[in-house]
């Protein structure tokens, strides 16, 4: 088997296919966190705690000489970076916590038994006959 065709038979498996699409859609849903935690909850922390807007927030460790930019130590776009991990992370536990709750909902209500199959009625039916002829000689 060639190369390529390994490649074609991985690329095509419907895990890699649904692997893909997740990844995609995680990108897109990391920007709207992102914008979020940035434009909606950090505004009013920042003004609670003076106005500070966090990824503002550095240590100049080298400041600008001519030409040359200043070195910064960003720790408020860390800070931020930060806050959107957990609220990632939170958002997607109670995805994952309200799926689970639906699983298990479903697992917890049992199934009602099938009734007899008619294959199963007729044996019955055979078994009682035999039963009754037994009875009677």
């Amino acid at each position: 088997m060639s190369i390529l065709s390994e490649f074609k038979a991985f690329a095509v498996k419907g895990n890699v296919v649904d692997m893909a699409v997740g990844i995609i859609i995680g990108a897109a849903f990391g920007k709207i966190v992102s914008s979020f935690v940035g434009d909606v909850v950090m505004p009013p922390i920042g003004m609670l705690i003076g106005g500070v807007d966090f990824t503002d927030l550095a240590i100049t460790l080298k400041p600008a000489e001519g030409a040359l930019p200043a070195v910064l130590l960003s720790y408020g776009k860390f800070l931020q970076t930060i806050f959107d991990f957990i609220i990632v992370a939170f958002a997607i536990f109670m995805g994952v916590k309200a799926i689970n709750r639906l699983k298990r909902e479903d697992a917890a209500a049992p199934a009602e038994p099938a009734g007899p199959t008619p294959d199963q009625q007729l044996l019955g039916e055979i078994r009682d006959l035999l039963k009754g002829r037994q009875d009677n000689p």
